[in-house]
C-alpha cells in the first residue's frame, strides 16, 4: 500500500468543514496542516473535527510543514492566487468550484498548472453521484441525446452576497447543472441564447430566474429553466433530469435512482459520491498521471458556459463559447506579470485547443 498523500487544506469556512470531515475519513490521505486568514477559525475547525494536534496558521509560508498536495477551499475570488502559489510551489492541487469568477482568470491558472508541470483539478461535486453514473449508463444504452434539459427550482433565502448578486442563479447555482450537461452529452457546447429575470416577488435584488437553450457541437440541444425564488414544489438541489434519444427517454429526479421508457436497469454503484468521490480520483490521479475529469484545462469550459449565458442574457442576443475563451485568453496575454504564466500562455497556437474547443 502506498502511503498516503499528505494534505495541506487551505480555508476553514463552512465548506472547509466539510472537506475536513471528508479528508477524515479517506484512508488514501492524511491532513498534515490548516490555513486560513482567521487562524482561531482554523483551530476551532481543526479541533472540532478531530484535529487537535493539527499545525495551523494564516499563510503557507508560515505553517512550516512538508506536504505532497493542496485542497484549495477558500472563497472563489482567492482561488488564483492560493492554487497558483501552491502550484508554484511544486504540488498538485484540489480547488473547489467554481475555479475562478472569470475565465480570464481560469486560463492564468491552467497556464500555472503547465508552467509547475502539476495537476489542477476542479472539485465539480455534481459529477460524482452514483444516480448520475447509473443515469450515464442508461442514456448509453438508449442513444444519442437529442434534447437534455434541466429543471431547477428552488425558494433558498440565503441572505448575504447572494442576494445583491446581478445574476445569482446563474453565477452561483447553474454552473453544476451547465457541467453535468458537459458530461452527459459527451460533446462541447458551442452557443447559449439565455433570458434572465427577476419575478416581482423576488428576495433577490438581481436575477433570479433564468431560461437558457446551448447548442452542442454534436447537435445536441441542452435546455436549463430554474429559479431560486420558486417557493412550493421545488426540485432536487440537482434539478430534474430527462434525457430524450431515438429509442425512448431517461430521467433523473437528482436525488433518487434514475428511471427510463423502456426500461433500462441501472443499479447504482458504490463509488464514493460528491466531494467525496472529487478527493478519490484526485488521489488516483496524482498517482497515476491519470487526467481526472476536472482537469482545469477542461473546465474552463464550464465556466465559459457561465459567462456565455450572462453575456447573451445582457445583450439579448446568442452568444459563442469560443467567443467568450478567445477574449479570456487575449485579455490574459494583456493582465499576466508573472514571466512564467505568460510564457505559458503565448505558446499556446490556439487557446481554444488548449482547453479542449478546437
Amino acid at each position: 500500500m502506498p502511503e498516503p498523500l499528505r494534505l495541506l487544506q487551505v480555508g476553514a469556512g463552512g465548506m472547509g468543514r466539510a472537506w475536513l470531515r471528508t479528508i477524515a475519513a479517506n484512508p488514501d490521505v492524511v491532513l498534515v496542516g490548516l490555513v486560513d486568514l482567521d487562524v482561531g477559525t482554523a483551530r476551532a475547525a481543526a479541533d472540532e473535527h478531530g484535529y487537535s494536534g493539527l499545525p495551523v496558521a494564516a499563510s503557507m509560508d508560515e505553517l512550516g510543514v512538508e506536504f505532497d498536495a493542496v485542497v484549495d477551499v477558500t472563497v472563489p475570488v482567492a482561488h488564483p492566487k492560493v492554487s497558483v502559489e501552491a502550484l508554484l510551489r511544486g504540488v498538485p492541487v484540489l480547488c473547489e468550484k467554481p475555479l475562478a469568477e472569470t475565465v480570464r482568470e481560469c486560463l492564468q491558472m491552467a497556464a500555472a498548472s503547465e508552467a509547475s508541470g502539476q495537476l489542477l483539478m476542479v472539485s465539480q461535486s455534481r459529477r460524482y453521484f452514483r444516480a448520475v453514473n447509473a443515469f450515464q449508463r442508461q442514456i448509453a444504452e438508449l442513444g444519442p441525446i437529442g434534447t437534455l434539459s434541466c429543471e431547477f427550482y428552488k425558494a433558498p433565502h440565503f441572505s448575504g452576497f447572494r442576494e445583491r448578486m446581478a445574476e445569482p442563479l446563474l453565477v452561483d447555482m447553474a454552473i453544476h447543472q451547465f457541467d453535468l450537461s458537459r458530461k452527459l452529452i459527451g460533446s462541447e457546447p458551442v452557443s447559449v441564447y439565455c433570458d434572465s429575470y427577476n419575478p416581482p416577488w423576488s428576495w433577490f435584488d438581481g436575477n433570479a430566474a433564468a431560461s437558457a437553450i446551448f447548442t452542442y457541437a454534436n447537435g445536441t440541444r441542452f435546455t436549463f429553466a430554474g429559479s431560486w425564488c420558486a417557493p412550493g414544489l421545488e426540485t432536487s438541489w440537482n434539478g430534474f433530469w430527462r434525457a430524450g434519444t431515438p429509442s425512448g427517454t431517461a430521467t433523473w429526479d437528482g436525488d433518487n435512482a434514475p428511471v427510463a421508457e423502456p426500461d433500462v436497469p441501472a443499479p447504482l454503484g458504490d463509488e464514493p459520491e460528491e466531494i467525496a468521490g472529487s478527493l478519490a480520483e484526485f488521489v488516483h490521479a496524482v498517482r497515476t498521471s491519470a487526467t481526472p475529469q476536472s482537469e482545469v484545462h477542461s473546465n474552463v469550459v464550464s465556466l465559459a458556459m457561465v459567462e456565455a449565458a450572462v453575456r447573451s442574457a445582457n445583450t439579448g442576443v446568442p452568444v459563442r463559447i469560443t467567443d467568450i475563451v478567445a477574449e479570456a485568453h487575449t485579455e490574459a496575454l494583456s493582465t499576466t506579470q508573472n514571466p512564467d504564466l505568460l510564457a505559458a500562455l503565448k505558446s499556446w497556437p490556439n487557446p481554444l485547443a488548449a482547453v479542449g474547443l478546437a
